[in-house]
């Protein structure tokens, strides 16, 4: 399987311009006249997404012109595993963040992203995982002040 990056550019311009749609239709919904007192609440959100749009629209035009000349293809086999192999943790970051609470997942993550992928001692990943997990929850937690998913786990041992 390769995907050319022809078409990658096509689908990637379609997208973003369909994101600028939305962001126009929610502004126009919001009101994009110049009163009296400024603008209204969506002029400047229809403004950006008018950007957005065009921004796509030349995108998409550079790669429907691009001459015929051979490129690279932007996805074969080899690096779509690579791909693969970098969004599937994340995926099960995210999975277990429900069920076990940010800081433990995050703990997870990062002790599999260093010994896995990364190839280092699995003394130094789990280090690393407490330490950034430690880290976040103090920032979070303690100096913003913000609550985040705990999980099961904090709630056993009375962090919450």
């Amino acid at each position: 399987m390769e995907i050319s990056r022809r078409s990658s550019e096509i689908a990637t311009a379609a997208a973003t311009a369909l994101v600028g749609l939305i962001v126009c239709y929610g502004a126009l919904q919001n009101g994009i006249a110049w009163e009296e007192s400024g603008p209204s609440s969506g002029f400047f959100p229809f403004c950006v997404g008018c950007l957005i749009v065009f921004g796509s629209a030349v995108t998409g035009a550079q790669a429907l012109l691009r001459s015929g000349r051979v490129q690279p293809p932007f996805l074969d086999g080899e690096r779509a595993r690579a791909a693969i192999l970098f969004f599937l943790p994340i995926v099960a970051f995210a999975a277990l963040s429900v069920w076990l609470g940010l800081y433990v997942a995050m703990a997870i993550y990062i002790v599999y992203a260093m010994y896995v992928p990364g190839r280092l001692r699995l003394a130094t990943s789990i280090a690393a995982g407490l330490a950034v997990a430690a880290v976040n929850f103090v920032i979070f937690e303690k100096l913003f002040m913000v609550p985040l998913l705990k999980g099961p786990l904090l709630n056993a041992v009375g962090i919450y």
